[in-house]
């Protein structure tokens, strides 16, 4: 019996694959588990367009990822840290301040686990941080550190 993998099972396949199985295996067990559906022409019609729908929605991911991406190396953010005799600094730049900082000066929603930091970044200057976005997509931002006032 042909069967449409609804979830991923061990030793067989993963979702959304088609399988041949034995037909007591996919009546006593994979059919009544809800992990699979026959093979039917509509079963098969709506796992094509499930399919494209997904392939859809990775590309419009992608390409608002991309976008981001511009807008991002087009910017650049300024933070500001304490700063001691001798040039000192007193802690360091965090991904989560710099992700508060991208919110509040250039409008843009990035989640503070995409920013890669290397190391904190505890001196004054401009650095070049990383951000993943998407697995195809790394955007380079510019934070400038600045002395606090």
């Amino acid at each position: 019996m042909k069967v449409i993998l609804l979830q991923d099972v061990k030793s067989l396949g993963k979702k959304g694959e088609i399988v041949n199985v034995n037909d007591g295996y996919a009546r006593n067990f994979i059919l009544p588990k809800k992990l699979g559906a026959e093979a039917t022409g509509k079963n098969l019609n709506d796992l094509k367009l499930q399919k494209q729908n997904e392939e859809k929605m990775a590309q419009e991911n992608l390409e608002a990822a991309r976008k981001l991406a511009a807008q991002l190396a087009e910017g650049e953010v300024e933070l500001s840290i304490k700063v001691g005799e001798g040039g000192r600094t007193f802690g360091s730049v965090s991904s989560k301040e710099i992700a508060a900082a991208v919110k509040d000066q250039m409008s843009l929603d990035v989640d503070k686990k995409k920013i890669q930091l290397k190391e904190a970044i505890k001196s004054l200057g401009t650095h070049i941080v990383s951000v993943k976005l998407h697995p195809e997509v790394t955007a380079e931002l510019k934070v400038v550190v600045k002395e606090e006032a």
